[in-house]
């Protein structure tokens, strides 16, 4: 890291030291964590699609109102992500994940790529279960059905040019939504609840490339935290958590976590 992105509080050397040695580790990202790859924000003056904000879609009630508008929004927004490609930071959370048995990795992100970079590092070897991480807030590439509540994968186009070419459940037949959280919605439970059980079992928590201003993702490293875990802090500017951080590096994840889960 050059002169401005030395750590604010801590070392590089103890922090990794401190990861090494933990039984259980638990990492918490957010939307820095993907900046690098260039994935957009979609909140903000900058998020506006066709005068819409997020706040206007994302919702449940946008949907049963005009589901064509939501999901061609959503079209767009997959198209986005999906030309993104995962950076150093996922990469190293990806192989950090496939290596350590008692890591677990906790994102906030829809975008999937945690889950590309791991397909990529494990190559044709299984994935073990612990190393898949824990979407809090869905995916853009899964589907939710409105009636039956089954979720599946689909990275294929979706048909949004008219209500009647909207995806819909081959079990039911109802239509289908994407599977992410919306304003006003609660986290999936079983998401939440495995977040929770390893942020309590954690000597360690890693907090990546996130405000930690969002509820209830955000209480993850609250909770490790409370329960004893030593917490470790990249992200380029100061959150509510950076008081309670052993470590609090003032530098992108891109640049941080390559070598602070990597050898060396």
């Amino acid at each position: 890291m050059s002169t401005h992105d030395e750590p604010e509080n801590g070392s590089l050397d103890r922090a990794r030291r401190s990861l090494r040695r933990a039984d259980r580790a638990v990492a918490l990202t957010g939307a820095g964590v993907s900046a690098a790859s260039g994935v957009p924000t979609f909140r903000g003056e900058e998020g506006l699609w066709r005068d819409y904000s997020p706040r206007e879609l994302a919702t449940p009630d946008a949907f049963a109102d005009d589901p064509v508008t939501v999901w061609q929004w959503y079209r767009w927004r997959r198209r986005k992500v999906a030309a993104c490609d995962p950076n150093e930071a996922h990469a190293a959370l990806a192989r950090w994940t496939l290596k350590e048995e008692g890591a677990r990795l906790v994102t906030q992100n829809v975008d999937d790529l945690h889950d590309r970079a791991l397909r990529t590092a494990a190559g044709e070897a299984p994935i073990p279960d612990h190393a898949r991480p824990v979407e809090l807030h869905g995916s853009l590439f899964r589907t939710l059905c409105t009636g039956c509540g089954r979720r599946r994968e689909r990275r294929e186009e979706i048909d949004a040019s008219s209500a009647g070419a909207l995806p819909r459940c081959g079990d039911c037949g109802e239509l289908l939504r994407p599977d992410v959280v919306w304003f006003g919605e609660s986290l999936p439970r079983e998401a939440l609840d495995t977040a929770m059980d390893a942020a309590r079992g954690a000597s360690v928590c890693l907090v990546a490339g996130t405000s930690a201003a969002v509820q209830p993702a955000a209480s993850v490293a609250s909770v490790a935290a409370d329960a004893g875990a030593l917490l470790i802090e990249v992200n380029p500017e100061r959150t509510p958590l950076t008081g309670r951080a052993a470590h609090a590096f003032r530098a992108g994840a891109e640049e941080v976590l390559p070598a602070l889960l990597g050898g060396g």
